[in-house]
C-alpha cells in the first residue's frame, strides 16, 4: 500500500512522486535507501503515482517542556505529522533543575523517535530579577559548548544583558562563537540601534516578532525568522508574506505546544498546510519547513539528496499534507495504517528531577485591601505574549478586592515555589473571561515559579495549596470541586504517556471553559504572565514588571 520494498540486501526502495527542493520539481521516482543512507534517486519514466515523497519537517525552536511531555512521548505525537527533526532549547526545565536537567532531557531524547538537536540555555534565570530554582552559568555555557553535543546557544532574551555588555552574558556568547555555535534571539519589539548592537554580537535568528515590519528589519539586519504557531500564540497571519519575500531567511516553529494541538491541529505540518493553502510556493513553504533550519543550524538531517540519510515522508497529497509514512535515518517510524499510540496511565519513565520547596498558603497571604484611586493591570492581548496596559479604578476602600467579574479584571497571583516561605506577589488581570473558579500552575515561563488567576480567593486557595501537595502540576478549581494534572517531573513534565496527558488536560480545558474562558489556551497564557523579558507588563518576583523601563513597580504606581 505505502510503495516501500526490502530486498534480499536489505536496501529499502521507495517509489513516489518526489518532491526535489534543490531542482523546484516533482517527478516520478524511487529512492534506495541502504544503511540509513539514500544511495540512489532514480527516475521512473511513465509512471504515474498516487503519493508524494517529501523532506521532512524540522521544527527550529521548541520547548518540549511545554508539552508537558518527555523528549520520547514528545516525539510520538510528532512522526506522525512528518516531523523528522526538532531544534528544541531546554532552558524550562534549566531554570528549575539546572545542568542536571539539561542532561536527563538529553539523555532521555536518545530513545525519541525523531531526531533532537539540543541548544544550550543562555539565560536561566532569564533576568537577574526572576527567582528561578537554579543557575547556568558563562562556566556551564563553555564545558556544554565544548561537548559536541549542542547546535547552538539558546534564545537569548535579556536584550538589555547584551546591549549594556553585561560581562556573564559576554562570556556565554564567547563560548557560543569559540565551539562554533549558532546564537539564537529572543527580542520582541528590537528594533534601530539596540537591534544593530543585538545583531552585532551574533545573534542570528529571533522567533518574537509580531508584525511584518519588525520582521523586515531584522532580515535587513542579518537575522533569520522564525514564524511561529504554537499554542499560546500564533503570528503566522502577521508574517507569512516573509514566505515570498525572503524565502532564505524563513523558518518555522511551534515554541509551545500542548498535547491537544499537536494531536489535533498538528505539528510543522499545519504552517505547510495553511501556508499552500494561502498560494504560496510549495517549494519555498518546505524550504521553510526543512532545508532552513537544516542549512543553518547544520543539521545531521537528510533534504532527499543521494549520500545524505533517508529522512522524509510520504504524503497523500500537497495539500492537506497528511502523512502516510515518516523515515528517520532509513527507518519507518510512522506508518499510518500500523502506528498505535500508548494511552498508559502508569509511568512510562524514570526520571525524578524537582525542586519545590514552598508550604502551603493560608487566607491572609493573598488578601489584597485597596483603598479609592487608579490601579493598573496587565491586558492580555489574544494569542500573543505581550500583553498591555489597563487602568481600573476602585472608589471605595476594599478589605480584599477580589475581583471584578463585570469588567473582566480577576485577581493573579505569584509565588516563588522555591522558598518555603516566600512572599506572594498579587496583582490583576482582564482578559481570561471568567466567570467563577479559578486556575492555578507551575508551569510559568521561565522561572515556573506558582501562578494562579480566578475570581475567588477560596478557589484560589485550594488551587495553589493543590499544586503545593502534589510539587507541581496544572489545577482547575471551582466551588472548591479540583481537577488536577500531576507534573512530577520539575512541576512542569508529566511521567505518563502523550494520549494519558492529553486526556486530563482536555479535561481541564473543558472545565475552565464552562468558567467563562474566552481564551483558546488559558493555561498556556497564564504561564507566560510572569515572562518579565516579554512587553509590556508582567507579574514577578517583586510584584508588577515595566517592560519598558525593565523595573519593578507597586500596581498604583504607574496608573
Amino acid at each position: 500500500m505505502f510503495h516501500v520494498e526490502q530486498n534480499i540486501f536489505n536496501m529499502k526502495q521507495v517509489i513516489g512522486n518526489l518532491v526535489d527542493i534543490h531542482s523546484r520539481s516533482i517527478y516520478p521516482a524511487k529512492i534506495k535507501i541502504e544503511n540509513g543512507i539514500i544511495v540512489a534517486i532514480d527516475r521512473v519514466e511513465g509512471k504515474k503515482f498516487d503519493t508524494y515523497i517529501i523532506p521532512g519537517f524540522v521544527d527550529s525552536h521548541v520547548h518540549i517542556e511545554s508539552s508537558m511531555l518527555t523528549p520520547q512521548e514528545f516525539s510520538k505525537l510528532v512522526v506522525p505529522r512528518g516531523t523528522v527533526a526538532i531544534v528544541t532549547d531546554p532552558h524550562e526545565i534549566a531554570n528549575v533543575t539546572g545542568v542536571n536537567g539539561i542532561l536527563a532531557m538529553v539523555k532521555n531524547s536518545a530513545t525519541a523517535l525523531c531526531k533532537m538537536f539540543f541548544t544550550i540555555p543562555s539565560c536561566v534565570p532569564a533576568t537577574s530579577l526572576d527567582g528561578s530554582g537554579a543557575v547556568v552559568g558563562s562556566s556551564d555555557v563553555e564545558i556544554l559548548a565544548k561537548s559536541g553535543n549542542f547546535v547552538a546557544l539558546s534564545e537569548v532574551m535579556d536584550l538589555f544583558a547584551v546591549i549594556n555588555g553585561d560581562k556573564e552574558m559576554l562570556l556565554k556568547l564567547q563560548s557560543a562563537k569559540r565551539n562554533g555555535l549558532k546564537i539564537d534571539g529572543h527580542a520582541p519589539l528590537c528594533s534601530g540601534e539596540n537591534l544593530k548592537k543585538y545583531v552585532l554580537a551574533g545573534v542570528s535568528t529571533d522567533h518574537e516578532c509580531v508584525n511584518l515590519e519588525e520582521a523586515s528589519e531584522k532580515i535587513s539586519a542579518g537575522m533569520k525568522i522564525q514564524i511561529r504557531y504554537g499554542s499560546a500564540v500564533n503570528n503566522y497571519n502577521d508574517l507569512k508574506e516573509l514566505i515570498k519575500l525572503y524565502p532564505e531567511s524563513v523558518m518555522f516553529c511551534t515554541d509551545d505546544s500542548h498535547p491537544d494541538m499537536l494531536l489535533r491541529l498538528g505539528h510543522i505540518d499545519k504552517l505547510v498546510r495553511q501556508a499552500v493553502k494561502d498560494g504560496y510556493d510549495i517549494f519555498d513553504v518546505l524550504k521553510a519547513a526543512s532545508l532552513n533550519p537544516i542549512n543553518h543550524y547544520n543539521l545531521s538531517v537528510g533534504t532527499l539528496r543521494v549520500s545524505e540519510q533517508a529522512d522524509f515522508q510520504v504524503v497523500k497529497s500537497l495539500k492537506t499534507f497528511k502523512t502516510i509514512q515518516t523515515f528517520v535515518a532509513g527507518k519507518c517510524v510512522y506508518s499510518a495504517d500500523e502506528y498505535t499510540l500508548d494511552n498508559n496511565e502508569e509511568s512510562v519513565v524514570n526520571i525524578s528531577l524537582n525542586k519545590f520547596k514552598r508550604s502551603a498558603i493560608l487566607p491572609d497571604e493573598i488578601k489584597n485591601p485597596l483603598s479609592p484611586g487608579e490601579y493598573k493591570a496587565i491586558q492580555i492581548v489574544p494569542n500573543q505574549l505581550i500583553t498591555d496596559h489597563y487602568n481600573f479604578t476602585i472608589h471605595d476602600h476594599n478589605d480584599n478586592f477580589e475581583s471584578d467579574i463585570d469588567s473582566d479584571l480577576l485577581k493573579l497571583v505569584y509565588i516563588n515555589r522555591y522558598n518555603e516561605d516566600s512572599k506572594p506577589q498579587i496583582a490583576y488581570v482582564r482578559g481570561f473571561g471568567f466567570k467563577k473558579g479559578a486556575i492555578a500552575s507551575t508551569v510559568a515561563h521561565d522561572s515556573h515559579n506558582i501562578l494562579a488567576v480566578g475570581t475567588n480567593d477560596k478557589d484560589l486557595l485550594k488551587a495553589i495549596n493543590k499544586l503545593v501537595e502534589y510539587k507541581g502540576g496544572l489545577v482547575s478549581c471551582c466551588d472548591g470541586k479540583v481537577t488536577l494534572l500531576p507534573l512530577p517531573i520539575g512541576g512542569i513534565m508529566s511521567d505518563r504517556s502523550g494520549l494519558y496527558v492529553d486526556k486530563i488536560f482536555t479535561t481541564l480545558k473543558r472545565k475552565v471553559k464552562n468558567y467563562g474562558s474566552v481564551l483558546n489556551d488559558p493555561f498556556m497564557t497564564l504561564s507566560f504572565l510572569s515572562l518579565i523579558v516579554i512587553p509590556k507588563i508582567k507579574l514577578g518576583e517583586q510584584g508588577l514588571f515595566d517592560f519598558e523601563t525593565f523595573s519593578f513597580f507597586n500596581i498604583q504606581d504607574r496608573s
